[in-house]
């Protein structure tokens, strides 16, 4: 698509201060000649990938420039200059990150986990504690899947509305809140508008009427496709019209601009910012006519795909060449002024990136030597250099050794050198032991919280009964234990249905009467941004539970699940937590939308995020308690079929505190154990009591968690006991029934004490049919338990235990 030639910029009753505009100018040429050196180096095979935000210069640098200390940018993977400008990214940063150094100080944003272009704001201390979010400017952690930083910054928003209009929070603004007047800028390419997520989340924006103002970068492409084939009138401001606030209804406020007029791009961000600030009017910022100068990344070429008239529009409006020309028009500067500032960017960007360069190689070198060192002894030791003399010259090829050439070649030499045991080689698996270990540290650490406030930490408080105890259905554990949690103001509860109503399952009947309509709150059918709410508003210090009526729609927030909560912590390298709270429900019901247990899909795709599957509420009630003890976030899964079944009422309800990883032994026996959770827990226990009257003791562990499993090895000393063992859950077959046998096989080692192959018992692999037959037929239940048992038993001894069925 060819657009016109740039006309003229805008006129605006702004005073604009020459040092300022040059200060800016300055900025934008040396982020564009940064731009160019990250493809340099990628082509020269010193970085794995790159990406970056030249043509984007200018309005980045307008955005910045309308922010204040403790505002907030969630951005993608493009938004270098908006870093730089607001102080939270340098450009040695930019260039450590390029080539993934490992080191912190040199890449605090993610130490070396995350490609470049993706800033993190450092929001917690060595020891995990929150700093001040107040008196700095933000980046919530980057994202690559380009609309996942969407629904995210709704929470950030939302997040300053709860502490502006909440005044039980005062006491915990000092870290998180100007008294609600931070703005939360986010930002998308023009591509991903067409995603769901983006969509959604306007909508929710424009009814939650939060401080947040979207930027849309518009370059007219999505990598190779065009805008005619991505988005209704080659426009997102046109298509979101309807949201357009007016005289009578609130809405968005729509404001579109062009990327190479600076004056234009200040009025716009400083207009966007004020209406977001102290009106609380969600702002849309579209920004047309950007351009790519280097095409969407450093894998392709955009000449493929652009024609070359395009290609010469996209040269005439480059925003930094018309910015050049403004300052030369407004008298800022003249030529040989703005000459000798670009030669300097040359110069300075190029410095950085030797630097950044020399710094990530000068890592790697002590290991390297250290390598060299062992490898000199071993050969003077064995007189063996026929073995060793390969390996290091391999080494050697290499024009830069990184930390896996390293245990690369470490291994290869213990391979070779397998037939000798002398000190030497005990000295090199030393070497080789402690560089995995530093790379574990480099690479794996901080999946969970490391801090004195992880859940891991917090100590189980078992319920304790009166003699003649009350019973009560299982609901009205949970709206007294949600009671007690709401006492908290951190502490708030987001979903559908969960306040007029008090849920579907009555759970929360009555209280948003006693807290009020920001402690409980009814939102839209919408998912996506229910979690985005409870995600943003825990990265800044308050305790969302948000809920998910149903597990079976859990799939429609799973990507920012995935891509953004679980790996969030992992991905800045413990400098960012979001310790949301996920409710929902599943297990047995009836039909194929309302019992689901698709736990191996979940928990193999978040990890990450503790994964509690309590079999009843008073272990649900535990386990929230837990939770929100700790500063990891967490999805709980109760059991649909749980809240009109009757429980005792613990004296301690208050207290209570399940273990995470600590499975529980529901009853004891000699003969088998049965190893499962949630609803299955029921079925189990009727089966395991006509098994005793066929004379087979059984031992039944509810594992309680899934994330963590199990981290006390209890079941593995039951197997050492029974010498044999069931995993029975309501999964598809090949699911958690097989995860469950391969951290107990595997990992706990509790293979060489069986007498009999262990089993799994899942449910068919289909969706669960309608009606109780339905029920019976497409989950295990107690007659499956009972036979599969027996044929096990049987396998042992078949006289004792004859043929049923055949």
């Amino acid at each position: 698509m060819i657009l016109p030639k740039p006309t003229q910029f805008s006129r605006v009753e702004i005073e604009f201060n020459p040092d300022k505009v040059l200060e800016d100018y300055r900025l934008a040429v040396i982020s564009r000649q940064c731009s160019l050196l990250v493809r340099k180096e990628v082509f020269s095979g010193r970085a794995k990938f790159g990406i970056y935000g030249d043509g984007k210069e200018l309005c980045q640098i307008a955005l910045a420039r309308s922010m204040r200390l403790g505002d907030y940018i969630s951005g993608y993977y493009r938004d270098q200059t908006i870093g730089v400008a607001i102080g939270d990214l340098t450009w040695p940063q930019y260039f450590a990150q390029l080539y993934g150094h490992p080191d912190r100080q040199f890449d605090p944003h993610s130490a070396g986990r995350q490609m470049n272009n993706h800033h993190a704001t450092r929001w917690l201390d060595d020891q995990g504690e929150w700093l001040d979010q107040t008196n700095q400017y933000n980046s919530v952690a980057g994202v690559s899947s380009t609309a996942m930083q969407i629904p995210r910054s709704l929470g950030i928003a939302y997040a300053s509305k709860m502490y502006q209009f909440r005044e039980d929070l005062a006491p915990f603004k000092a870290l998180f809140s100007k008294d609600g007047k931070e703005v939360c800028y986010t930002t998308i390419g023009d591509a991903s508008t067409s995603e769901g997520m983006f969509f959604e989340c306007i909508n929710a924006a424009g009814v939650l009427q939060i401080p947040i103002v979207f930027s849309v970068w518009d370059d007219g492409y999505g990598i190779s496709v065009p805008i005619e084939y991505q988005t209704t009138k080659s426009s997102i401001s046109k298509v979101l019209a309807g949201f357009q606030r007016n005289e009578k209804e609130k809405g968005l406020e729509i404001i579109q601009v062009r990327a190479w007029d600076y004056p234009g791009l200040i009025q716009a961000y400083q207009k966007a910012a004020k209406l977001a600030r102290e009106e609380f009017v969600p702002c849309l910022v579209h920004v047309i006519e950007c351009t790519q100068p280097q095409g969407h990344s450093a894998s392709g070429s955009h000449e493929r795909y652009k024609s070359a008239e395009r290609l010469a529009w996209e040269h005439d409006v480059d925003c930094n060449v018309l910015f050049r020309q403004w300052v030369l028009d407004q008298g800022f500067a003249n030529e040989e002024a703005l000459r000798e500032i670009e030669e300097a960017a040359v110069l300075e960007a190029r410095k950085y990136q030797k630097e950044a360069f020399a710094a990530y190689m000068a890592s790697i070198e002590p290991d390297k030597k250290a390598f060299l060192r062992v490898a000199q002894n071993l050969m003077e030791s064995t007189n063996e250099g026929n073995l060793l003399s390969p390996i290091l010259e391999e080494l050697k090829q290499l024009p830069y050794p990184i930390f896996s050439d390293l245990v690369r070649a470490g291994r290869k030499t213990l391979r070779a050198f397998r037939v000798y045991q002398g000190p030497a080689v005990k000295l090199l698996r030393k070497w080789l032991s402690e560089l995995e270990e530093r790379n574990r540290r480099r690479f794996s650490s901080h999946q969970i919280s490391q801090s004195q406030h992880s859940p891991l930490l917090v100590n189980p408080v078992k319920p304790i009964y009166p003699k003649e105890a009350t019973f009560v259905d299982g609901r009205e554990i949970l709206n007294k234990s949600f009671a007690h949690f709401l006492e908290d103001p951190k502490v708030f509860i987001l979903g559908e249905d969960v306040g007029k109503i008090g849920d579907v399952n009555q759970t929360l009947a009555g209280l948003q009467e006693v807290f009020g309509d920001l402690k409980i709150t009814d939102t839209g059918i919408r998912e996506i941004s229910i979690v985005g709410q409870g995600i943003g508003a825990s990265m800044r210090g308050l305790r969302p539970i948000v809920e998910i009526q149903y597990l079976d729609y859990i799939f429609y927030p799973f990507p920012v699940l995935a891509d953004d909560l679980a790996c969030l912590h992992y991905r800045t390298a413990g400098g960012q937590k979001a310790p949301m709270i996920l409710r929902t429900r599943g297990h047995r019901l009836e039909g194929i939308w309302h019992s689901g247990s698709p736990m191996a899909v979940l928990i193999n795709g978040l990890r990450g995020i503790h994964f509690c599957v309590p079999r009843n509420m008073t272990q649900a009630a535990g386990m929230y308690r837990t939770l929100l003890k700790g500063d990891d976030p967490g999805i709980v899964v109760e059991c649909l079929n749980g809240y009109r079944l009757k429980e005792a009422l613990p004296e301690n309800l208050d207290e209570i505190t399940v273990p995470l990883g600590m499975p529980e032994v529901l009853s004891e026996g000699t003969d088998i154990t049965i190893v499962t959770y949630g609803s299955m827990c029921r079925i189990v226990m009727e089966a395991s009591e006509t098994l005793a009257t066929m004379g087979i003791s059984v031992e039944v562990i509810d594992v309680q968690t899934l994330l963590p499993f199990d981290r006390t090895q209890s079941i593995a000393a039951s197997i050492q006991k029974t010498h044999r063992v069931l995993f029975a859950d309501e999964d598809m077959p090949g699911g958690t029934t097989a995860y469950m046998m391969q951290e107990v096989l595997d990992k706990q080692g509790a293979f060489a004490w069986l007498d009999t192959p262990a089993r799994c018992l899942a449910a068919p692999p289909h969706r669960p049919a309608y009606s109780s037959d339905g029920d019976y037929f497409s989950k295990p239940n107690v007659e499956n338990v009972v036979d599969t048992i027996y044929e096990m038993m049987r396998e042992s001894d078949p006289g004792l235990f004859p043929a049923i069925y055949f």
